[in-house]
């Protein structure tokens, strides 16, 4: 607005107010959203999408954040995928399956012919080989998932990929559909330690980079995508500093689609007005879950009769209700439901309260109204939600208990509270676990495995250390190596069921829940899916003409 205007001469008193007036509707039509906003595609078949998770790199070789698995997995393509909307793994750049020789070691892989990366470079096995064995060479963060596991990525035709196991590995073929390990072009990258392109893409994908902002993506079709076209005209991606402001941008329609992450108000307010909005609601159970880490080191939690207590008293549906707004499912194992190993163990030797058994155990332990168990729970300062379980957890003890457990709540930055958690500074914390892939064993290695330690010392060094549970079984040692090995799923199963069991007796870790995961859309938006092992498929998503 031009401001000098308030400042010519005297008008007459009818010139006044119709400046006035006409100053004063300017005003409102700027700070309001316009009709012309909320179709901000109107005319063409993109789709504009926005998300809080910004994306720190798109380098497949060092992007191991949930902000970037979703775009990368729908920029570039691994030798397998899962069918959409399922957990069954499919070839995708691979033609079939991979034949596994009998001691689980070595793995032969078919690859497709007649694929062509971004920048024109024929693709082969060769080009995989490279892609793999840069994923490991350049020690991007997440390179160890393959480098711990992989000894050898040669060809052995032109179009045959063969890959040589350190030790079995059953969940391997799950393993090679992580997103990072997507093809990508030795035209446009280079081998060698730290060598990353945090803003370039070139892989065999059906969309391709055309600009990486600070605060957008933007993906246009690949015209020679070998497979099926997508059903859009490419795609924009919006990066929002804060939930409100996807919220916001959703609700006055400047984006298509609001896609991870809205605060719990917010995705139940979007709920709420959906149906007289038109708005559309995508969910589906999520594979991350949140727990509750308990230092078995050091007293009074090296006791396993204290720590079933404390798993006693836990109402995950009162968590839910009062911090998840219902928008999560109760978790009674640390494999979430998505699984069909998954057994509900805690809930089969706790049920979902008992007060009077965690009573029982205080008072055998020594511990009475007079003389009480006092306890810290700490939790990353930036969770709201986790400052919210802790209050609760903390209010559930004070009614149920009589005093004989009093939680001290802490919170602390989440770079130091990681670094601390492997030095067992925290006697317990609350935390969330996003999987690297979609297999059972990624949520039991990662939290159970110990390679140095006791019984009674704890993990001196392993997975369990690093996670601050300190947690050290032998027999859970024995049981992940086995299911590791087992190529039949039926006997993988059978250990899952054991180690759940153990872990449900011995509680080093309480499962609470496992999240929903939700995506919303605007009226018009077709072809949305989201898969249970979270990603969102772009290429089936469709603007109908009358949006």
């Amino acid at each position: 607005m031009n401001r000098q205007r308030l400042s010519i001469q005297p008008w007459q008193q009818i010139g006044q107010f119709l400046c006035l007036f006409c100053i004063c509707c300017f005003l409102t039509l700027s700070c309001t959203p316009q009709p012309a906003d909320r179709t901000p595609n109107a005319g063409n078949d993109r789709i504009s999408i926005g998300t809080t998770l910004k994306v720190r790199t798109i380098d497949p070789a060092d992007a191991y954040e949930q902000a970037a698995s979703t775009w990368i997995a729908n920029l570039g393509e691994r030798l397998y995928s899962y069918k959409p909307g399922t957990t069954e793994i499919q070839p995708q750049l691979a033609t079939a399956l991979p034949q596994i020789s009998k001691d689980g070691l070595t793995y032969i892989v078919p690859v497709r012919k007649g694929v062509v990366f971004h920048d024109g470079t024929p693709f082969n096995a060769q080009t995989m080989a490279f892609s793999l064995q840069r994923f490991m060479g350049n020690q991007g963060n997440p390179s160890a998932l393959l480098a711990d596991i992989v000894d050898s990525v040669r060809t052995t035709g032109e179009y045959e990929l063969t890959i040589r196991l350190k030790k079995p590995f059953a969940a391997f073929p799950s393993l090679l559909t992580f997103s990072g390990l997507c093809a990508v072009s030795p035209k446009t990258y280079e081998m060698g330690a730290g060598k990353f392109k945090p803003d370039t893409f070139a892989g065999t994908g059906p969309y391709k980079l055309v600009n990486y902002g600070s605060d957008s993506l933007k993906l246009d079709i690949f015209e020679q995508y070998w497979g099926n076209k997508p059903a859009n005209q490419g795609v924009d991606v919006q990066f929002f500093t804060s939930p409100a402001n996807l919220y916001n941008a959703f609700t006055t329609g400047a984006v298509d689609i609001a896609y991870q992450e809205l605060d719990s108000e917010q995705i139940q307010s979007l709920e709420k007005q959906s149906p007289a909005q038109g708005w559309q609601t995508i969910t589906t159970p999520g594979n991350y879950v949140s727990y509750w880490v308990l230092n078995t080191s050091k007293p009074p939690l090296n006791n396993p009769e204290i720590r079933q207590a404390i798993a006693t008293i836990v109402d995950r549906q009162l968590l839910i209700d009062r911090v998840r707004y219902g928008q999560s499912e109760p978790l009674y194992s640390m494999i979430p439901t998505t699984f069909d190993v998954h057994k509900p163990a805690f809930k089969e030797r706790y049920g979902d309260t008992d007060s009077a058994k965690a009573k029982q155990l205080l008072q055998k332990a020594g511990y009475t109204p007079e003389k009480p168990l006092k306890l810290e729970i700490w939790y990353p300062s930036q969770s709201n939600i986790r400052a919210r379980v802790a209050g609760t957890l903390k209010a559930i003890a004070q009614q149920q208990l009589d005093g004989r457990l009093q939680l001290e709540i802490n919170s602390v930055e989440s770079a130091t509270a990681f670094s601390n958690l492997e030095k067992g500074i925290y006697q317990t914390f609350l935390l969330d676990w996003f999987p690297d892939f979609f297999d059972a064993d990624n949520y039991i290695q990662p939290f159970l495995s110990c390679s140095q330690g006791t019984p009674t010392a704890g993990c001196r060094l392993g997975s369990s250390q690093t996670l601050g549970s300190f947690y050290y079984s032998n027999r859970i040692n024995q049981l992940i190596d086995q299911e590791r090995k087992a190529l039949n799923p039926q006997s993988r199963k059978a250990i899952f069921s054991q180690i759940q069991d153990i872990i449900a007796q011995d509680v080093p870790y309480i499962p609470l829940w496992q999240n929903k995961d939700y995506a919303f859309a605007q009226k018009g938006i077709t072809g949305i899916h989201l898969d249970p092992t979270q990603q969102l498929p772009l290429w089936t998503i469709r603007k109908s003409s009358a949006n």
